[in-house]
């Protein structure tokens, strides 16, 4: 897997000013949850293009950039052969194969890119949030971005309701500003997705459209 990127990417002037260092976390864009894969979420393929796109135009205004993928091997009770959708589920993201992979859309992009780093997580587990995962090296995600300096995040991903919300939670409680680009996320039911954002502004997470993450730079 790639490896940290040597150089730092610029960050925007308002960045700058601040004196933050960004990184954009994007979290589970796998065929797994999108349409047709293990367990879709509606409109998986629709954000899984935007993230891509979003991620092609605006990977220098990062320190650096993280994905996370689930990679299951044997993740006990979240494994379910009658799943409870809540604490258990379909066998989904299930390690070496396709749909666990990065979506195709974004692959096209990181796999063009130097320096992304990609975290694996769940493997014996069930592991929602990203800092649950490692990359090649070990690392956990809090020690990728100890590494990169960074000390504010952008999320993405999916789904919004539970692996995004997640990732940000630990995000905050770890001492990261924190934001969630709202159009590059979806959540598994809009009821849900009003309730992970309830929860999420309530811990301080701030949401974005990433038109308006774009104005920074």
């Amino acid at each position: 897997m790639p490896t940290p990127h040597a150089r730092s990417r610029r960050a925007g002037p308002e960045d700058q000013a601040r004196g933050l260092r960004r990184a954009l976390l994007v979290v589970d864009v796998q065929p797994t949850f999108c349409e047709e894969g293990e367990l879709p979420v509606p409109g998986g393929n629709a954000v899984a293009a935007r993230i891509a796109e979003f991620v092609r135009t605006r990977h220098d205004d990062y320190a650096t950039i993280v994905t996370t993928q689930d990679w299951h091997v044997d993740p006990g009770d979240h494994f379910g052969t009658d799943p409870d959708y809540s604490d258990s589920w379909p066998p989904h993201g299930l390690a070496g194969t396709g749909n666990a992979e990065l979506h195709p859309e974004l692959a096209k992009v990181i796999d063009a890119m130097p320096g992304v780093v990609r975290v694996r997580k769940g493997e014996h587990q069930a592991a929602y949030s990203g800092f649950d995962g490692t990359d090649s090296n070990g690392r956990s995600l809090e020690t990728v971005l100890r590494d990169a300096d960074v000390d504010t995040v952008d999320v993405c991903g999916i789904a919004e309701s539970h692996c995004v919300k997640a990732t940000t939670l630990d995000a905050v409680r770890l001492g990261y500003r924190t934001t969630v680009l709202s159009d590059l996320t979806v959540p598994v039911t809009e009821e849900l997705g009003e309730l992970a954002r309830k929860e999420m502004a309530a811990a301080g997470v701030q949401s974005e459209n990433s038109s308006r993450a774009a104005q920074r730079s």
